[in-house]
């Protein structure tokens, strides 16, 4: 799995929800009670560790934005520090398969 594959699978996941309005962020995710920017957060999240296990550091919870629209950025901004980071293949890997994983149950 190399850097360009990740960058591949948030950008697919941006395209489909970056045009998304708070009433579609709002509703439920796909076969479960949760929010999709709940959904998408939880991903943002799970990247941001991915990232601060690469690199060495603590890991630090990100922040849940008022305004869902952020969500977008937010998880280019993870996934930009995850790939800074340069981890091993297989933390690459786990990223991109939760980010195709996120976008198919949006």
């Amino acid at each position: 799995m190399s850097a360009a594959e990740l960058d591949r699978a948030v950008e697919l996941l941006v395209r489909q929800v970056g045009h998304w309005q708070h009433p579609r962020w709002a509703a439920s995710a796909a076969g479960g009670n949760a929010s999709r920017a709940d959904l998408v957060h939880k991903l943002v999240q799970e990247i941001a560790n991915l990232a601060a296990d690469a690199e060495g550091e603590p890991r630090r919870t990100v922040p849940r934005l008022d305004n869902d629209l952020a969500l977008p950025d937010q998880l280019r901004v993870v996934a930009a520090d995850l790939v800074a980071a340069t981890p091993a293949d297989d933390v690459l890997a786990a990223a991109a398969a939760a980010v195709t994983a996120t976008r198919s149950t949006l």
